[in-house]
């Protein structure tokens, strides 16, 4: 398990302890060795999938013994302890956490400047522990937010009309890009004599392939059968369709599921949730209300 980035403050302090300028990836390397982190943990990646859990927590606790006068940086990539940072380390039993960074000045004043960028009430159930950097609590509330958001948007699309279900269907399959994004690619077919399908996506400008969709606007626990995908099945066979895709807003029975692929067509089952994570994702039913822009310093631009 991945030490928090308080669990790295002293040790990472001890490594720097004989005065030398320490280079920041030849610590990260020492403490994943000295915690015996396994490759898979030493690979982990914040959900940005840019930067590992393992390099975001030790910087963390780089910057926060820095700002707290304990460590400094010396050029990119370095530092080296202070007198501070010395004096730190002189009780083997002081723990080195931010409750014992919160006697020092600087480290205060950097906490309330953070502080005053954060909302007064924050709408989520997140706690913005200390155990967590605050790019992982960022993230924490983004995925906490988007699945109260998905949750209600799944509520909101039971609660419509069938015909207006149907073409919400058409529209998040064209936005996902099928039928090449034009709405002139995709219509519904939800009426008498539509042979059990209840849209289409036109894959080529002459429709020559075709994929055909089924909508169930199920409640929660009204479950698609067999039964239902069997006559989807068929519904296809007549229509001489390759492709289709059943939709419902509630979920499939494991022998749904399994009869789904023995059929030897191709037949993909979307549910209540991963539908509206569909729906969240390309803006059906939601619309963007906040961008926010995470910055990162510019190395080249500092070494030119």
């Amino acid at each position: 398990m991945i030490p928090t980035y308080q669990e790295f403050m002293r040790p990472l302090l001890e490594i720097a302890s004989n005065g030398n300028e320490i280079k920041i990836r030849d610590a990260i390397n020492s403490l994943a060795d000295q915690f015996h982190l396994t490759q898979d943990e030493r690979l982990e990646k914040l959900p940005s999938g840019r930067v590992t859990v393992l390099d975001n927590r030790i910087g963390w606790a780089k910057t926060y013994l820095t700002k707290s006068g304990l460590l400094e940086s010396t050029r990119r990539a370095h530092f080296v302890i202070t007198e501070r940072g010395k004096q730190a380390l002189n009780d083997p039993h002081t723990v080195i956490d931010n409750a014992y960074l919160k006697q020092f000045e600087e480290f205060n004043a950097f906490k309330e400047q953070k502080n005053d960028t954060q909302p007064t009430q924050v709408e989520t159930n997140v706690e913005l522990e200390d155990d967590i950097t605050p790019d992982e609590t960022l993230r924490a509330a983004y995925k906490q937010i988007n699945n109260a958001l998905a949750d209600e948007i799944l509520t909101r699309t039971c609660q419509v009309t069938p015909a207006f279900f149907e073409q919400l269907l058409v529209d998040l399959l064209l936005a996902m890009g099928y039928g090449d994004n034009s709405e002139q690619m995709g219509h519904t077919l939800g009426q008498t004599g539509d042979n059990g399908v209840d849209g289409v996506i036109n894959q080529d400008p002459l429709g020559v392939d075709q994929i055909y969709i089924q909508a169930k606007r199920y409640a929660q626990g009204n479950n698609v059968g067999s039964g239902d995908i069997r006559d989807f099945f068929g519904a296809l066979n007549l229509k001489k369709a390759q492709k289709g895709i059943f939709i419902t807003t509630s979920d499939f029975t494991a022998s749904a599921s399994q009869t789904a692929k023995d059929l030897g067509m191709r037949i993909v089952l979307i549910n209540g949730k991963e539908l509206a994570k569909l729906m969240l994702k390309y803006n059906i039913g939601s619309r963007d209300e906040q961008v926010l822009h995470l910055k990162r310093i510019d190395e080249e631009f500092f070494e030119n």
